[in-house]
């Protein structure tokens, strides 16, 4: 099983992520530094972890949408290799063109850091087979600019496509119709606000995040 983590400038979840892929794939994940202009051959998973990537200067994300390794994200995503990209890695994602919409300022401005409750939308995703539709989870959040954002012809093809993979239960911070995940057309990009690498173990307060990286990486390596 080989996995990556991109890192970038001001990642600060890029080990939280690195720790949940060698946990439950078996083998640590490359760090792959932003700059690079390739990827390690024969990737089963990217991650694009969490942080404050080139300081969110600009727009969250901006910047490091622009850098060359996304260049080689984007072509494995292409092939088919599933990438998820987890708070800032979403924000990343979508400035990157890999996935609809945006990610704006909360609406009420503020910094928020606490579990909230999700719904799972769709679980026919790599990122939620060992989850069941519908199924609430708790999952830890931590972002100033999680505000997802879309037109509605988006909104309504994202919900119409089934490609809306986690929802708020309360609504947070201000997203459109309380999306807190999305997949790209495909379904092997994944993009999600709040930090399933942040329920791992017990010790974090629930593991409901872990069973996202066991049916992915149970999937790729079948």
């Amino acid at each position: 099983m080989k996995s990556a983590v991109i890192v970038f400038p001001g990642s600060n979840c890029d080990r939280d992520l690195a720790v949940a892929f060698a946990e439950v794939g078996g083998t640590p994940p490359a760090m792959v530094w932003h700059a690079d202009s390739e990827l390690p051959p024969g990737l089963d998973v990217i991650g694009v972890p969490g942080g404050f990537s080139y300081g969110d200067y600009l727009r969250s994300g901006a910047m490091a949408a622009r850098s060359p390794v996304m260049r080689a994200v984007a072509d494995a995503a292409a092939r088919g290799v599933p990438v998820i990209g987890i708070c800032n890695g979403f924000q990343i994602l979508t400035e990157a063109g890999l996935l609809p919409g945006a990610l704006m300022r909360n609406a009420e401005l503020a910094y928020i850091c606490r579990p909230v409750s999700l719904v799972v939308e769709n679980d026919a995703l790599p990122f939620t087979n060992r989850y069941g539709a519908g199924e609430r989870i708790t999952i830890p959040i931590a972002h100033h600019d999680g505000n997802y954002q879309a037109d509605t012809d988006t909104l309504d093809r994202l919900e119409g496509e089934s490609r809306v993979a986690f929802r708020y239960v309360d609504q947070c911070n201000g997203s459109a119709r309380n999306i807190a995940g999305v997949v790209n057309a495909a379904g092997n990009v994944l993009g999600m606000m709040p930090h399933p690498e942040r329920a791992l173990e017990p010790a974090h307060g629930n593991t409901d995040g872990r069973r996202l990286f066991e049916g992915l990486f149970e999937l790729v390596g079948a």
